[in-house]
């Protein structure tokens, strides 16, 4: 009779013990503001391997950031895949991202592009440099950001609007460099130089330089990359600008892991594998960005752009001084 009380005992653990096997969660749920056709086949490249399904919703990264703040401890979300590292520190800043200790996620990503708090990883880099017309331009008379405010520029910049976060961002990291005062007049000197008013997007802004509008701009080199691979013959080139100083401005898409996430081991796995060689190719590739993983090559197109010397300041300083970056750019008069 024992022996079957403890036998009874013993089935009825099993069972109790039962639903919570059985709702072990084997999904992951995404933020994503990178657009759908750059990350689905990295997200079925991920459950092909591991079985992990991931469900997404993506948009721009002020309202995937509101409804973050929203759901608070109730999201669903358990990973935010956003682009710029100003919007990756507004979101760590906001308290929504898991400050995370894991030493592949270290190793795989330098220290200057990922937060000094582990809150967020740089996923692919994303430089801002100059472009020229190969036409009309000897690459030779190019040197700094800081030089397209010089007199030999003017009635020759091109720019692309200030209200765009990747140009806050540049102007924020001129600030951590140069001091305030000091970035505010190259501001001032690039727009006393602007040949035309600014452009809505970079490819709008390297189409003015084709239609002799300008000749010289500072835009996103995967724009550049697109309109390459529509025209082979462009007649633009890429310029690696600041190489006896600071280096070329690297910005970031890059993710973290949600603070209200139900399962924050299997979202840093996900990380970590996004960081790893394997994965690297996929999520730079695919907008044909940089790997920040310094052991992956980036795509051949890419690569044929040269090699150069980034910023190793850390971009968070883009997110800390971006309100001072849009207030000074205001003051300066660049719309």
């Amino acid at each position: 009779m024992k022996s079957f009380i403890s036998l009874l005992t013993l089935l009825l653990l099993c069972v109790t013990s039962a639903p919570s096997l059985a709702t072990e969660k084997t999904e992951l749920v995404v933020y994503s503001a990178r657009n759908e056709q750059l990350i689905k086949p990295i997200f079925e490249a991920y459950t092909k391997e591991t079985g992990i399904k991931i469900r997404y919703i993506t948009d721009k990264a002020g309202p995937l950031l509101q409804r973050l703040k929203a759901e608070g401890a109730h999201t669903k979300a358990d990973l935010l895949i956003t682009v710029d590292a100003g919007n990756l520190w507004h979101a760590a800043n906001e308290g929504l991202l898991e400050p995370l200790n894991s030493e592949v996620l270290t190793t795989n990503v330098p220290s200057a592009l990922r937060d000094p708090e582990n809150r967020w990883f740089g996923l692919s880099k994303r430089c801002r440099t100059i472009v020229y017309s190969t036409e009309r331009v000897d690459p030779s008379s190019l040197s700094t950001y800081e030089a397209l405010g010089e007199a030999q520029w003017h009635d020759r910049l091109l720019l692309r609007t200030s209200k765009k976060v990747y140009n806050q961002s540049l102007v924020a990291m001129l600030i951590a460099e140069h001091g305030e005062p000091a970035a505010e007049t190259i501001v001032r000197s690039w727009v006393d130089n602007l040949a035309a008013a600014p452009f809505s997007n970079d490819t709008k802004t390297m189409e003015a330089i084709l239609a002799g509008q300008g000749d010289v701009a500072v835009i996103n080199t995967y724009y550049f990359g697109r309109l390459q691979q529509k025209n082979p013959e462009l007649k633009l080139a890429l310029f690696w600008p600041n190489q006896q100083g600071s280096g070329v401005h690297i910005n970031v898409s890059g993710a973290g892991v949600v603070k209200g996430s139900n399962n924050k081991q299997e979202a840093t796995r996900f990380l970590e594998w996004l960081s790893s060689p394997k994965a690297q190719n996929l999520f730079a590739d695919a907008n044909l960005e940089y790997p920040v993983n310094p052991k992956v090559q980036p795509h051949a197109q890419v690569a044929a752009w040269g090699t150069f010397k980034g910023s190793d300041i850390n971009l968070g300083k883009a997110g800390e001084l971006q309100s001072s970056a849009i207030m000074l750019m205001d003051r300066a008069g660049y719309r």
